[in-house]
Parts: C-alpha cells; sequence; structure tokens
C-alpha cells in the first residue's frame, strides 16, 4: 500500500512539470509580445539560468565535469538547442496551443527516428497511433496554412523532428553511463553559446526592471519543469507520467484562450486531439 501511493504521487510530479511548461512558454510569447525579445535572446536566457544553476550545485557536490562522449553531447545538445529555436518561435508566432502542441511531435518523430536509424521494429498497434498522429498534425497546421502563418508552423514541426532527434540521443547517452544532469548541463552550456551567436547576429534588447522577471521565470520554470519530470519518471508508473505529460497541451490551450484572447478552430481542436489521443495511447502500451 504504501509503495503503491509513494508511485502515485510520483506520477503527479508530472502534473507540476505540466504546469511548469506551461508558464515556461507564456512567458516566451510574452517576452517577445511585450518587449520584443527574439528567439536567440529567449532560448540564451533560458539556457544560462540552467547553465548557471547546474555549474554551481555540480561544483559544490564535487561532481565530474568531464567526459569521454563529448561528441555525443555536442550532437545532442545543438539538435536540442536548434529544437528549442525552432519550438520557441512557433510559440511566439502561432495561437500558444497550436505551438505547444507541436512540441509534442517530437514523439512520433522519436518512433519514426527509432525504426529508420536503429532499425526497431513498430508494431501494427504503433504504426497506427503514428498514422493517427500524423493524421492529427495535418489538421492542425490546415488553419495556420490559411491564415498566412505556414512559415511558422512548419518551423515548429521541424522543432518536433530536431527535438525527436535529440531524444533519440539522450536515449544513447543513457546507456554508456551518463548522468542526467550532466546531460543537462552540456545542452544549457552549448545551447547558451549557439543563442549567444544568434543573438549578436539579430540583435540584443537591453534588460529593463520590467522584463526581467519574464526571462528569469522561463529560465526557473524550464528548470523545475525539467526536474519535476525527471523525478516524475524516477518514481512514477512511466506509462501514466508519459500520458499526463500531454496535460502541457491543455493547460496551454486554456491559458491562451483566457490570458491570450486565442481563438481556436474546431479543426485545431480536432488535431490536437488526436495528437494527444494517439500520445497518450502509445505510453499506455509501452
Amino acid at each position: 500500500m504504501v509503495q503503491g501511493k509513494q508511485t502515485g504521487l510520483g506520477s503527479g510530479w508530472m502534473v507540476v512539470a505540466a504546469a511548469f511548461f506551461t508558464l515556461m512558454n507564456l512567458w516566451v510569447k510574452q517576452a517577445n509580445q511585450l518587449f520584443g525579445f527574439g528567439t536567440g535572446e529567449v532560448v540564451f536566457w533560458r539556457m544560462a539560468f540552467s547553465a548557471v544553476v547546474l555549474g554551481l550545485v555540480a561544483g559544490l557536490q564535487k561532481r565530474r565535469f568531464a567526459t569521454p562522449h563529448w561528441k555525443a553531447h555536442v550532437s545532442r545538445s545543438v539538435s536540442g538547442t536548434l529544437g528549442m529555436f525552432f519550438i520557441f518561435y512557433a510559440v511566439m508566432h502561432l495561437p500558444l496551443a497550436t505551438g505547444v502542441t507541436l512540441s509534442y511531435t517530437s514523439s512520433i518523430f522519436l518512433a519514426v527516428l527509432s525504426f529508420v536509424v536503429l532499425r526497431e521494429k513498430i508494431s501494427r498497434y504503433s504504426q497506427t497511433m503514428l498514422a493517427a498522429g500524423f493524421i492529427g498534425v495535418v489538421l492542425l497546421l490546415k488553419p495556420s496554412f490559411q491564415a498566412g502563418q505556414e512559415w511558422a508552423a512548419l518551423v515548429g514541426l521541424m522543432g518536433g523532428l530536431c527535438a525527436g532527434w535529440a531524444y533519440l540521443q539522450v536515449r544513447e547517452l543513457s546507456l554508456l553511463g551518463e548522468p542526467s544532469w550532466r546531460v543537462v548541463f552540456y545542452l544549457s552550456l552549448i545551447g547558451m553559446v549557439m543563442s549567444a551567436v544568434w543573438a549578436t547576429v539579430t540583435g540584443w534588447h537591453p534588460l529593463t526592471l520590467e522584463s526581467l522577471p519574464y526571462l528569469l521565470g522561463i529560465g526557473a520554470t524550464s528548470l523545475l519543469a525539467q526536474l519535476a519530470m525527471t523525478h516524475a519518471y524516477r518514481v512514477g508508473r512511466k506509462f501514466t507520467v508519459a500520458a499526463l505529460a500531454y496535460l502541457t497541451v491543455v493547460f496551454s490551450t486554456l491559458t491562451g484562450i483566457f490570458f491570450l484572447g486565442d481563438k481556436i478552430g474546431w479543426q485545431e481542436w480536432l488535431g490536437m486531439g488526436i495528437i494527444v489521443a494517439s500520445g497518450v495511447l502509445s505510453a499506455m502500451r509501452r
């Protein structure tokens, strides 16, 4: 009984993570709308917060930063940072629900990449869920294309692809025995450098007392969400946690409607519903 209760509480941490991810995406959008911060700047501040906090904690705990697998870290960090660039761009330029849902196509691309790259077999059930997921993507993107937002929609879809590739590489790093903190630290460090270069090309905006809380909030909620999600996967029921992850889409949809005035059409509702349902049903069979 005690163990079951602990496991249930562990799965519940994913609800906390979903709430933090929703706040992060909301502040990403508002940092752009209210203060004009570009993708490079927002990614920089998000990465810098995690790099500094994780670096200080690891240093105080005398953890080892050196790794023999630095090439794998660089590859994973570059793809993960590109995915974040693309997803944040979509969140800034599309309705919040659409941009966030596109980031969750990473699970679809992960399954496809596992089949193409790793030659893993895909069951009939998984094939059906993948097909349903792609149908959901088409339905979700159609209104964006009709509204002249096809570039932002395609960028968001590319973000899902890059994130799927990054998750594939995280799996490889886990098999190599790399601790999760080191994976996230190098992602943050390399991402900070990449985004600083891009922000220098596109231009920096000065920090103000009004904008600073948004940028710090993006970094803090992102890190807290990652920690809550990691804890949920460690102590919770994995299929329950994976299913609860899609609450971010639900929370983001409600946030966009009530706080940003987003209008969601029936095709977008249907597309999001199919993507979420296919993801949840896939998670239940893992």
